[in-house]
């Protein structure tokens, strides 16, 4: 049983929490998860079986999709409402169009700082743990791209905004809400958090804990369902076995060093790497095996 299973992880579960489900329903080892979803959030986790758990590299450095609400008011060490309130003040809501300013300067390739309470590693040790330690965390900022950031509601009564968010890979939803916060000087916080698309993972497709008991090994699929966002190269098949032994193979006109999703005779052997100095592409992780 191997491919990856599109699970949509309910709000109280942890990303490890769910692995965890999937292997005790699939009665498996082997399994993984792809993008860490808080759990204190819902929506989409990719989660990789047996052979696939190697892919998952891939499909964790996709573009990811959010919607979010932000609640004027506080700011917690956290960044979301569970939290400690770290700031906190009665100031108005800001108007639209202060708003709009603030959401074009996080939109584009920014800088930020992922909250303490994150699973950002600090010497080999996850920045939470050592934050619950009571242990001083100084994490450095990142650069992330924001490729869409918008507003779609918002509530005067309840001081809030609901945002859509496209974004690339390392980006902290409660970080856009805490910044976008300080940029109209009104603290602000993450009240709610769903992610609706890793990739190819999409919500509407999602499986429920409920439903991967009911369906089973029917939920795992092949994991090239999910890797169209890389660039397929149909290897002949006089050298698929050569590929499966993990030998390059010369290849003319190709360009780029970006990974190659590889097939041949419309089988899925795994993922390549080009190499224009050398003129071959190598396998850089085999799925199928010999």
């Amino acid at each position: 049983m191997d491919g990856f299973i599109n699970f949509l992880k309910p709000p109280g579960m942890s990303s490890h929490d769910a692995v965890g489900h999937v292997r005790r329903v699939l009665g498996l080892k082997k399994a993984g998860h792809a993008g860490t979803l808080d759990p204190g959030a819902a929506g989409v986790l990719p989660i990789a079986v047996g052979r696939a758990t190697r892919l998952l590299e891939y499909v964790g450095g996709t573009r990811k999709s959010y919607r979010a609400e932000l609640r004027f008011g506080v700011e917690t060490d956290s960044g979301d409402d569970l939290g400690e309130i770290v700031v906190q003040n009665d100031a108005p809501m800001p108007d639209e169009e202060t708003v709009a300013r603030a959401v074009r300067s996080l939109t584009g390739e920014i800088s930020q700082t992922p909250p303490v309470y994150s699973a950002v590693k600090i010497g080999g040790r996850r920045a939470c743990d050592l934050a619950r330690k009571n242990t001083e965390v100084e994490l450095p900022s990142r650069r992330v791209t924001i490729y869409r950031l918008d507003v779609l509601a918002r509530s005067e009564k309840e001081k809030t905004l609901l945002l859509d968010i496209d974004c690339s890979k390392g980006t902290y939803i409660r970080s856009i809400c805490r910044d976008l916060g300080r940029a109209v000087s009104v603290p602000a916080t993450m009240s709610f958090l769903v992610r609706s698309r890793v990739g190819d993972f999409a919500l509407d497709d999602a499986h429920t804990p409920e439903e991967l008991s009911v369906l089973g090994e029917k939920a795992v699929e092949p994991p090239e369902i999910y890797l169209g966002h890389l660039t397929r190269y149909d290897l002949p098949e006089a050298r698929a076995k050569a590929f499966l032994n993990g030998l390059p193979t010369h290849i003319e006109g190709l360009s780029g060093e970006e990974p190659l999703a590889v097939f041949s005779g419309g089988t899925f052997l795994g993922i390549g790497r080009y190499d224009e100095k050398a003129a071959s592409m190598a396998p850089e992780k085999v799925y199928r095996g010999t």
